[in-house]
């Protein structure tokens, strides 16, 4: 397997251009399930996770054409073939279970495997098999695939979540395009994710009001069109790559970032003591002067602290001056870059979904290995500020939601390389 090497080697200095959301183009892509018309997407990310969707949509028949280096994807499902899809397939990665409420809403069925992806907590399936039940389908669990109808058609009816899942929201919401009548979703995810997918499907000819918040209407219509939609920065790799310069030191500009995007992790990084500048490209990152400042953080849906950003953040407060208290509110076992962030020398005790950091002066380099795709850029981080060199092992992770990592660092100064497998 592939290793990265991190030599901890002062300032950093420059632009890092911020890609496409990855966890919004794997919910639009999906979309394109919804119409016989084509959809195609700009400013899409080259990640191993968008090519799992590829895979997964040219299995049921869809066309998929990457253009550009894959930074546009143009789609068309004008003759679906097949409505299953694959637990080879599916078990990569747990968005492809995004396809079932597409599926169902425009075939009238589906059989989609349980999915996968990184073993950070369970996430089971209920609330999207609860909401699209509340839809009319009929669903059943059987050798690990659901089986999904709706002989009667999808009708209009009112979901309200027990919890605010994006998944979830994403799924009812792209099914009930189609559905007869209206559907009110309450206690929808309010993410960034779900008022693109929104947009997009608007474009297509959806009729939705109010996403963004925690209540959308939608009225059914009979068919979707085509549409041509740009996917919104990923706020995820933008809060990562503007912890470089708060770690390292420096001065870095996120190009294309957006304060709205990042309003609750930008309000920690104030109180730590990192200055943040709006400007025409982008976002300006700087650390004030002296040590980091510990501060408490608690993930929470959006507009929360992002539990995708929690591992960074951790990263970040190894080094600061005080203790800092992390509290874990999304997903349980989501901690398990703690042990190896103390390999380089934090100081961090783990309780459950409560993980206190006391800050050191200095990390130190050490042979680390990544357990999931955000435990994995906290290390690399880390290894900005250590002293010596740091070499991550089980590197993949990283190319599930980064895509050009050790380019884009190199271009700010870091001193950074990847080792290919020999």
């Amino acid at each position: 397997m592939d290793q990265i090497i991190v030599t901890g080697n002062g300032e950093l200095s420059g632009e890092i251009p911020i890609a496409g959301a990855k966890n919004a183009c794997l919910a639009l892509m999906p979309a394109t399930l919804l119409s016989e018309e084509p959809l195609t997407l700009t400013n899409a990310p080259r990640l191993s996770d968008i090519q799992t969707m590829t895979q997964l949509l040219q299995s049921l028949g869809a066309e998929v054409t990457s253009l550009q280096g894959g930074q546009v994807l143009a789609m068309s499902s004008h003759d679906l073939t097949n409505h299953v899809a694959e637990y080879d397939i599916v078990r990569k990665m747990r968005a492809s279970n995004l396809v079932l409420g597409p599926m169902l809403a425009r075939l009238g069925h589906a059989v989609v495997s349980l999915p996968g992806g990184c073993a950070i907590g369970a996430r089971p399936m209920d609330l999207h098999i609860r909401g699209l039940e509340a839809l009319g389908a009929e669903i059943e669990l059987r050798d690990g695939y659901l089986h999904a109808k709706a002989p009667q058609g999808l009708r209009g009816a009112t979901v309200e979540f027990s919890f605010a899942s994006v998944g979830a929201t994403e799924n009812v919401l792209m099914a009930a395009t189609l559905a007869r009548g209206t559907t009110v979703l309450k206690n929808a995810a309010r993410e960034p994710e779900i008022v693109d997918l929104a947009t997009c499907l608007r474009k297509m000819g959806a009729q939705i009001e109010g996403e963004g918040t925690s209540e959308i209407t939608i009225e059914g219509v009979d068919r979707l069109s085509g549409a041509t939609h740009p996917v919104v920065a990923d706020r995820i790799e933008l809060g990562t790559y503007m912890l470089a310069p708060a770690i390292a030191g420096g001065e870095v500009e996120c190009l294309g970032g957006r304060l709205d995007l990042v309003g609750a992790f930008v309000e920690k990084l104030d109180a730590a003591g990192i200055d943040v500048e709006e400007t025409e490209r982008g976002l300006k990152v700087a650390r004030r002067n002296g040590r980091i400042r510990a501060v408490d953080v608690t993930t929470e849906p959006f507009p929360g602290f992002p539990t995708d950003l929690q591992a960074q953040m951790m990263a970040l407060l190894c080094t600061a001056e005080g203790t800092s208290v992390l509290e874990e509110k999304i997903f349980e076992n989501r901690f398990m870059h703690a042990p190896e962030l103390m390999r380089m020398g934090a100081r961090i005790d783990v309780h459950g979904g409560t993980a206190t950091v006391t800050g050191v002066e200095q990390l130190r380099g050490a042979p680390v290995m990544a357990t999931d795709l955000r435990a994995s850029v906290s290390l690399i981080l880390a290894g900005l500020a250590a002293e010596g060199e740091t070499v991550l092992s089980r590197v993949y992770h990283l190319d599930r939601g980064y895509e050009h990592l050790v380019r884009k660092l190199e271009g700010v100064g870091a001193k950074i390389e990847r080792i290919k497998d020999q």
